[in-house]
């Protein structure tokens, strides 16, 4: 396959998961091995590659210069600004929760181009979840995939509450509801318990429905974490 920047072509990789994607529909399990020998062709060598775990401690140092106030603005200046104008290299992909008070640059410390962010209420896996994901680790090299929960989730509030909800916002909140099943016999906080419980299954259901995040979390290539933020602290705790 052809390569940009070190990267595939993006052309060809949307080609491959066609392929893939129309193969397996036709098929089923026995194109798995066909996609599992193309998935090896695209991940990418990032120039600016650092180790799952690298990232993970990248992103929680920053976070701490968040909750001390002595944030760095790293990679933020105007020469920074025209250098990822020219290519991406995000060390790590954040799915996170829409809410207002959790922007993922701020509270890890970060800048342009560092990380790769996909936000949507409650922190939902979807097709199209996944398949930013899919392009974030597969062709910009992105070794770490974090789903970032919160504490108080307003969409966990309404998974609980299990009320009818007007427009497209019960799409969301029936994503939500199968985590809310686990916990809703327990005893204490069901509240924050739920918010584990939806940033877990969100991590399980990411691991699980895509081949592509699971041939590179097979290979060491990319590592899948749950976190929490507290909206009253500002720390994020490693939960998975």
């Amino acid at each position: 396959m052809s390569r940009i920047n070190g990267f595939v072509g993006r052309r060809n990789f949307l080609k491959f998961a066609s392929v893939v994607g129309i193969a397996a529909t036709t098929f089923g399990d026995s194109f798995w091995n066909i996609e599992q020998t193309a998935v090896a062709d695209i991940h990418p060598v990032n120039p600016n590659s650092i180790s799952p775990n690298e990232a993970i401690r990248r992103l929680l140092d920053g976070n701490q210069r968040f909750i001390n106030q002595k944030r760095q603005y790293p990679d933020q200046s105007l020469e920074h600004l025209r250098l990822v104008a020219k290519a991406q290299y995000p060390f790590a992909a954040i799915l996170g929760c829409a809410d207002s008070r959790v922007p993922a640059e701020i509270v890890f410390d970060q800048g342009l181009g560092d990380l790769f962010v996909v936000r949507v209420a409650g922190n939902v896996v979807s097709d199209t979840v996944i398949g930013s994901l899919e392009y974030s680790t597969a062709v910009l090299g992105s070794q770490l995939i974090m789903v970032l929960g919160h504490r108080r989730c307003g969409a966990v509030a309404e998974a609980i509450k299990n009320e009818p909800l007007p427009g497209r916002i019960g799409l969301i909140i029936e994503g939500i509801k199968p985590s809310v099943e686990r916990v809703k016999f327990r005893t204490g906080d069901n509240m924050q318990d739920a918010v584990i419980a939806n940033i877990q299954y969100q991590t399980e259901k990411l691991q699980e429905s895509s081949t592509i995040l699971a041939k590179l979390l097979g290979e060491g290539k990319l590592k899948i974490v749950g976190a929490c933020y507290d909206i009253d602290t500002g720390k994020v705790n490693i939960i998975t």
